[in-house]
């Protein structure tokens, strides 16, 4: 490596006291076949697969350091061939992040790719082949060292490989734009960094990985190495020949790109860069000009670090992955009493969908109760056949299959099934009476211990509580729909829930593998009621004269998952007017009903759209119902209405203690409505576009949290 390049990486290491330090071991073994001596490095950070390798400026001087020793070898002719592999279960998961999060200044971060790319290039310019051995996860930085060998093998065991770059707000900057297209061609590349991303960070298997042609031999992993050198041994004596497609350098190239932009407009509609730079990455390489990609990678990456969306991004990263894991509010998990047999008021769709939920991860017994024998038999069978549809797709076998089956069932009376229960969970109609009367019911029947939950969506656990003996045992366990997809449960804590009921319910989350937060007894809780706000400002500017499609278009560079219509017509009409309703008792002055969205419901209409050509269009029946003001606002002054009356109430719902604080709005946003990573949430991006402090005198976060530090 250049004197310069050490310098930088000394520097940056300086810079970055607490990085996990990857080594690079360096051992000799005599290949198979006598196809000579090989030498292997090992990138291993010294901690079992629970912390994956990552490189930081340490790592990266230690894998330089390795790479001078087996050039000098390589030159001198005393091997035939070097690789490149990781611990066990893991090669290695990129740069370390925590390091890119303290970086000031453009021309650090500049160094940070500059710095990648002179190491990993070593690999392509020994004097020898060079093979990545991938035998455990691998993402990011790990991928990209890889594309830099001569060669690659996978284990068929890898778990998890991927360029997540874009999902964070960021590029494969270390070589995974210019060199993946040359290696897969271009529409692949497109899949893997743009569209994978895009989708939630979609993982690759081993197998795939070997489809897609970015390795070129698969083995299992109980002898992934071994296999692996016997085939490196192959190639270097010849008997194995590597045949590798040209890429599509013409036309197909350029329709690749455009499918990247078409799928980046679609998730995130112009409004996070990452996903159009990593494109222009990949269209600028289509002649083939590594140098001068590795370049652009370079630039565009610190550009990005240097901007707020990553920042954003790795902050909400941190809130699922650190925060989401462990509660702020929670009890001592002692507290926990164990949960034996579950019961679910309801037998209809959201409850059948509990049903399934508390089987499969529990795997204790689950008993349905529903006003009538029919609708009981209806929601046993859906968990029946959601678990055959299980089955079919291999998630579970079938003695698994037949043992979950077996433990739900469902009987009328609720005596005979909850005298057992230990934790009884309610999802009936969402009128306070209603529940009383069932909690009421249940509590009658059910031993002393059990915990009583449940689902609404925007009533007081309190007052449905307060009529009973015991109502300390009464906890808000509000699911988000679809059940099996959104990871969050906001968990509420009613005037008088105790600690044990309490931490019972925060320890059935950790097993039925949700974000669980702490909620206080408010209306609507966290997601509804900022989202109720949300779009009922939306609604009022329609309601006051401006066009659908303009107020709809106001919000898009927010880059949400859909807009707002859209997404009343997912949670249905009647639901968005009765929690505005709810809302409009508890807050007069802030939630209004709107006329227009009640004469939609009266209609039976399903949402504001018609999809017959395959794109939302105002359903013309629902435009005959709208009766509109005459004041018209246009895109931008309808962005500024809604934000500022989000902005207004988060710092409402923050003054009430709803939670303890602003992360666990992002938290629930993230992973109870699929808010954006690269928005952060919602609040660092009230704060970066100067809503927080125009409303609320203030921002959300500190300086530094969720932007770049000063």
């Amino acid at each position: 490596m250049s004197t310069s390049t050490a310098e930088q990486l000394k520097g940056a290491a300086e810079a970055f006291p607490d990085e996990v330090v990857t080594q690079a071991h360096v051992r000799h073994l005599d290949l198979p076949k006598g196809a000579g001596r090989f030498a292997l490095i090992t990138l291993d950070n010294g901690h079992d697969h629970t912390k994956p390798t990552t490189f930081g400026p340490r790592s990266l001087a230690n894998l330089d350091a390795a790479l001078d020793q087996v050039e000098q070898e390589a030159t001198a002719g005393a091997i035939v061939g070097a690789g490149i592999t990781g611990k066990p279960f893991v090669f290695a998961v990129g740069a370390d992040l925590k390091g890119v999060e303290v970086l000031t200044r453009h021309e650090d971060a500049l160094a940070i790719g500059k710095c990648g790319h002179d190491v990993f290039k070593r690999l392509a310019g020994l004097a020898v082949p060079t093979f990545a051995y991938y035998n455990g996860a691998a993402m990011g930085g790990g991928v990209e060292v890889g594309l830099h060998c001569t060669y690659r093998t996978v284990s068929k065991a890898v778990p998890a490989f991927s360029l997540p770059e874009v999902f964070l707000g960021l590029v494969p900057g270390w070589g995974g734009c210019a060199l993946l297209p040359q290696l897969i061609g271009a529409d692949r590349a497109v899949s893997v960094i743009i569209e994978n991303a895009l989708n939630q960070n979609r993982q690759l298997k081993g197998a795939q990985v070997f489809e897609l042609g970015i390795a070129d031999a698969l083995f299992e992993g109980a002898d992934f190495l071994e296999r692996s050198l016997v085939w490196t041994a192959g190639v270097l004596t010849g008997e194995v020949t590597v045949e590798r497609p040209e890429p599509d350098r013409g036309e197909a190239w350029d329709l690749a790109v455009a499918r990247g932009r078409a799928l980046a407009d679609a998730k995130v509609h112009g409004a996070a860069p990452a996903a159009y730079r990593a494109l222009d990455i990949i269209a600028a390489a289509k002649d083939g000009d590594l140098q001068a990609a590795f370049d652009t990678e370079d630039r565009v990456l610190a550009d990005l670090i240097m901007g707020g969306e990553l920042r954003s991004g790795l902050y909400a990263f941190h809130l699922v992955q650190k925060r989401g894991k462990r509660p702020v509010g929670a009890p001592d998990r002692s507290l926990a009493r164990p949960v034996t047999k579950v019961g679910v008021v309801g037998a209809g769709l959201m409850a059948s969908q509990l049903a399934l939920l508390f089987v499969r991860r529990l795997e204790v017994p689950v008993v349905l109760t529903d006003i009538d024998q029919e609708r009981i038999d209806r929601g046993v069978g859906y968990v029946h056949a959601e678990i055959d549809k299980l089955l079919l797709k291999g998630r579970v076998n079938q003695d698994t299959a037949n043992r979950l089956k077996a433990l739900v069932s469902g009987v009328l009376d609720k005596a005979e099934g909850f005298s057992d229960a230990d934790f009884v969970i309610e999802a009936v109609f969402e009128e306070i009476g209603v529940k009383q009367r069932v909690f009421a019911e249940v509590e009658a029947v059910v031993p002393a211990h059990a915990i009583l939950a449940t689902n609404t969506s925007s009533l007081s656990v309190s007052e449905m509580a307060s009529e009973l003996k015991h109502p300390e045992r009464v906890v808000g366990f509000h699911f988000f729909n679809p059940v099996a997809v959104l990871p969050l449960l906001e968990i509420v804590r009613g005037e008088r829930t105790d600690d044990a009921a309490l931490a019972t319910a925060f320890a059935v989350a950790k097993q039925l593998k949700k974000t669980a937060v702490l909620v206080k007894d408010a209306p609507a809780f966290v997601v509804n009621r900022i989202l109720t706000r949300f779009m009922g400002e939306v609604q009022n500017v329609i309601d006051e004269g401006t066009p659908v499609e303009v107020a709809e278009r106001g919000v898009e560079p927010l880059g949400l998952p859909m807009s707002p219509l859209v997404l009343l017509e997912l949670v249905g009409p009647a639901i968005g007017l009765h929690v505005s309703e709810t809302l409009h008792e508890a807050f007069p002055d802030r939630f209004r009903v709107s006329p227009n969205l009640a004469a939609v419901v009266r209609a039976g209409k399903r949402g504001f759209y018609v999809h017959d050509s395959g794109r939302p269009e105002l359903d013309p029946e629902v435009a005959a119902l709208l009766v509109q003001g005459d004041r018209v606002l246009d895109e931008e002054q309808v962005r500024a209405r809604v934000l500022d009356a989000v902005a207004q109430e988060i710092g409402l719902m923050l003054d009430e203690g709803v939670v303890a604080g602003a992360q666990d709005i992002d938290l629930c946003l993230i992973t109870g409505a699929g808010w954006p990573f690269h928005l952060g949430g919602i609040t660092p991006y009230l704060d970066r576009e100067g809503v927080s402090e125009r409303v609320n005198g203030k921002r959300f976060l500190a300086p530094g949290v969720a932007s770049v530090p000063a």
